[in-house]
């Protein structure tokens, strides 16, 4: 029996559910059920959604029932790689375009992709799939890609990458590890990246200095904002800055898992402090800054998903100032990985630990 048919038949709508917030009760509906690993989910403008399993699949989900898609990147399924995040792009509905992250085989290992593509009219296969950037070969691990794609207000695309596992290359603009990079819709270096002619360093970096940036989005303003996971303790809210370094490993609000201090402590002259912080850490994932008009009471807040304690926190952002504000926890906000908001304001995420995608609504 085909991967697709399977899922067909494994779906099955399950009941809504109210959930009580500090803003009133809203409504949570599983949107589709028995998925291997989710990564990401992006709508659409025709309503369908687009999802990626980490193993490499990318499913496309009408009414219910997920379809693969047929012509996805070639990926390395191992540690935490694969293929992991997906964006459509603002101009999809006269494009068809999409944007996909992934772990590419690199010699003995692997590194952060950004590839493009075009959806097929019916939705069935992707078309012209092309690299647009390849992380520079910075390690054999299977540990912390970052990977989040996001594109911003003027049509570039910023990408998140995580160090790799190899802590001192964050701070080595030679390579990608522990950057953002941004690039333009064709692959080239935008000629207003920071960095661009400085010997030594490579011109995709925007920002540098990240541990393992798995949630990024813009706000209303179209500041470009990132949840980073800490060590032990330490995970983090940044406002990413043009240039700017924001630490790691040289600053943390967390320890080493031995215990052990981090570098120079919490501060150094030069590198940007945390919008905010969580100690313990949470494992943060997707984020998101609500802009929708379904919910009004969160126009403006901040949403992130925890792998670790299974809740979405909702944080108050008020200029730089960023803070916890609630934890929305349910029977279905099982290891949050994604967050992410659909065309009509409702809130979309996925849930790990069940193999789903959820809707929440009015």
């Amino acid at each position: 029996m085909t991967r697709a048919l399977i899922l067909s038949i494994a779906i099955a709508a399950s009941p809504a559910a109210a959930l009580e917030t500090q803003n009133g009760s809203v409504t949570v509906s599983s949107v589709v059920t028995g998925l291997d690993q989710p990564w990401a989910v992006a709508p659409l403008p025709d309503g369908s959604l687009l999802v990626t399993e980490r193993d490499g699949a990318l499913l496309r989900v009408v009414d219910g029932k997920a379809r693969q898609v047929r012509g996805a990147p070639q990926v390395v399924a191992a540690g935490q790689g694969g293929l992991l995040d997906i964006t459509a792009a603002r101009d999809f509905a006269t494009s068809r375009t999409i944007f996909l992250t992934y772990a590419k085989k690199q010699g003995r290992g692997s590194g952060t992709a950004l590839a493009a593509a075009e959806l097929s009219a019916d939705g069935t296969r992707l078309e012209g799939l092309r690299d647009l950037f390849v992380s520079a070969p910075g390690g054999e691990t299977g540990r912390h890609f970052g990977s989040r794609v996001v594109e911003g207000r003027d049509g570039t695309l910023f990408v998140t990458i995580g160090d790799r596992g190899d802590r001192p290359s964050a701070q080595d603009r030679a390579l990608h590890n522990g950057s953002v990079v941004r690039v333009n819709r064709d692959g080239t270096v935008p000629r207003d990246n920071p960095f661009v002619g400085q010997d030594g360093v490579l011109p995709e970096i925007w920002s540098y200095g990240h541990r393992n940036p798995q949630g990024a989005g813009l706000d209303a303003r179209g500041t470009l904002w990132t949840s980073e996971h800490g060590a032990r303790g330490g995970d983090e809210v940044n406002q990413i800055k043009k240039g700017a370094n924001f630490g790691w490993p040289l600053i943390s609000y967390g320890v080493h898992y031995s215990g052990a201090k981090i570098g120079f402590g919490s501060s150094k002259s030069g590198m940007e402090q945390p919008a905010h912080y969580w100690d313990p850490s949470i494992a943060p994932s997707g984020l998101m800054v609500y802009q929708g008009d379904m919910f009004p009471q969160w126009k403006g807040d901040m949403f992130v998903g925890s792998l670790k304690f299974s809740y979405i926190s909702r944080l108050d952002v008020s200029g730089s100032s960023v803070r916890e504000v609630e934890q929305i926890e349910s029977d279905d906000t099982l290891r949050v990985r994604d967050i992410v908001e659909d065309t009509d304001g409702s809130i979309l995420f996925i849930s790990v630990g069940a193999g789903a995608v959820y809707r929440i609504s009015r």
